[in-house]
């Protein structure tokens, strides 16, 4: 058995496919595995694939061409996704996707199909979930900040709707889980960019926090809600604990 390590980006996946679908192993006899993110088996043969950008948009336009538009996009939010199988699960998909064209979407009966559209929701879900939950501060040079930590990698989901929405605004949302942001300056696209943990806590340390609005908005959440009708059980269910960590209304 060959396995093949893929680095834990859009890219790196893609490359791992193209790679492994080169190999002439046989799809039964390899195996995608992120480089980080599995345990050693006897007897498998592992090599690291480095990200290459030709390979990566090879595969990517052969998705979009041979299958569909909408089956890149799933492919896309399985990859956003932090299962350490998700590499694999969208190579079998792939096998599965390049033999019946478009229709592939529909046969959820097979496994590899009905997996990664489980991958594919539960991220969608995520990001969903974040549009509503991020919130943004205004530090003193004006630019809006905003910490998440997800499960998934959702900020290539969420940004482009804070981008649609504040076209005009120097904003950031920061990922300190993959150490990871989306920078949006005024009137241009946005872009990622990694950004480890300290130099995010010294950009912070340095600007500071100038939203006054904060301790009002504090104020209103509290002020409106009724003792006598908490239900900290429901409100988990709408409102997960682990997503609080940087709402403003918990701090």
């Amino acid at each position: 058995m060959k396995a093949f390590l893929c680095e834990d980006s859009l890219e790196g996946i893609f490359t791992g496919i193209y790679v492994a679908w080169a190999s002439g192993f046989g799809h039964e006899n390899v195996r995608l595995l992120m480089k980080d993110q599995y345990e050693p088996e006897f007897f498998m043969e592992y090599e690291t694939v480095e990200p290459d950008d030709e390979k990566s948009e090879k595969v990517a336009r052969s998705i979009q061409r041979k299958i569909s538009g909408e089956a890149f996009r799933v492919v896309c939010r399985a990859a956003f996704s932090a299962r350490p199988e998700r590499a694999d699960t969208i190579y079998r998909f792939l096998i599965e996707g390049f033999r019946h064209g478009g229709r592939v979407l529909r046969l959820l009966q097979r496994p590899a199909v009905a997996e990664v559209f489980a991958l594919s929701r539960k991220v969608a879900n995520e990001a969903h979930q974040y549009l509503e939950f991020i919130r943004f501060e205004q530090l003193e040079n004006g630019v809006l900040f905003a910490a998440i930590s997800p499960k998934s990698r959702v900020i290539m989901l969420v940004a482009p709707h804070f981008a649609d929405r504040f076209p005009g605004e120097n904003w950031v949302i920061y990922d300190d889980v993959r150490e990871e942001a989306a920078i949006h300056m005024a009137g241009e696209d946005w872009m990622t960019a990694k950004i480890p943990k300290g130099q995010a806590k010294a950009f912070l340390e340095t600007y500071g926090a100038s939203d006054h609005y904060e301790d009002l908005w504090k104020t209103f959440f509290h002020s409106i809600g009724i003792k006598e009708r908490e239900n900290p059980g429901c409100q988990r269910n709408f409102l997960p604990i682990w997503y609080r960590k940087h709402m403003t209304e918990f701090l």
